[in-house]
């Protein structure tokens, strides 16, 4: 993938990130339609497709698949307004109406893409999980003091900025997740070195270290690519 469409798709998804806060759509609607937009562009060029198009579209999906409703008039205004903030909002009238008419054409179209196959398992309940086992093994002392939970969770939201959750089962991914944590944070868990298993190993039995490697130097290579853009303006 070269450096513009890597560059295209990412800002797409910050661009569904942000249209779906403004909406105020939970995470995993919002997840979801982030993995339907990389899914849809596994299979289809960017260059044959307005990416912000099918990033709408893919919204208004995520928040169907995940029985989280939207009206579609409120996410195309939303949208619309996210990518043109200078503009006067969207009125009811013939720009709406093609907007509309394109939004629901790319739906039909990006579900015949996928198969039909739009359901996802996002890493979230397994790290939800795993917190919780590792705050029982942790001192309370630290964990109110250390912001493990919410370092692990801004990192999975990062995830979808790239395709590391289609790539990699989801707890596979929440177990990466929760050691890059701990590292950041300089955290040890207790006895690990007397353990007979890894703390990783007790959470995801199949989990090696070469796995949990792999997706850290993943979304290393994305917070990488997120500064080269922001440098690059």
């Amino acid at each position: 993938m070269s450096q513009q469409t890597r560059r295209i798709h990412f800002n797409a998804v910050k661009f569904i990130y942000e249209a779906g806060s403004r909406l105020d759509v939970k995470s995993v609607p919002v997840a979801t339609a982030a993995l339907i937009y990389h899914k849809f562009f596994r299979s289809c060029h960017v260059k044959d497709y307005e990416p912000y198009t099918i990033a709408t579209a893919c919204l208004y999906l995520g928040c169907k698949v995940e029985e989280s409703h939207r009206r579609l008039r409120d996410i195309i205004n939303v949208c619309h307004r996210v990518l043109h903030p200078n503009e006067e909002p969207l009125d009811i009238g013939s720009t709406y109406w093609l907007l509309r008419d394109t939004i629901t054409q790319c739906e039909l179209f990006i579900i015949r893409v996928m198969n039909f196959h739009l359901s996802f398992v996002h890493p979230h309940k397994y790290l939800l999980q795993y917190l919780k086992s590792l705050h029982d093994w942790l001192d309370p002392r630290l964990v109110a003091r250390v912001p493990i939970s919410g370092t692990a969770w801004a990192m999975l939201r990062d995830c979808y900025f790239g395709d590391i959750c289609l790539k990699y089962k989801a707890e596979y991914t929440a177990v990466a997740i929760l050691y890059f944590s701990l590292q950041c944070h300089g955290v040890e868990v207790p006895f690990t070195h007397q353990a007979k298993y890894q703390w990783w190993q007790v959470l995801s039995e199949n989990i090696t270290i070469n796995i949990i490697r792999d997706i850290i130097s993943e979304l290393m290579d994305l917070y990488d690519f997120e500064n080269t853009l922001s440098c690059s303006r």
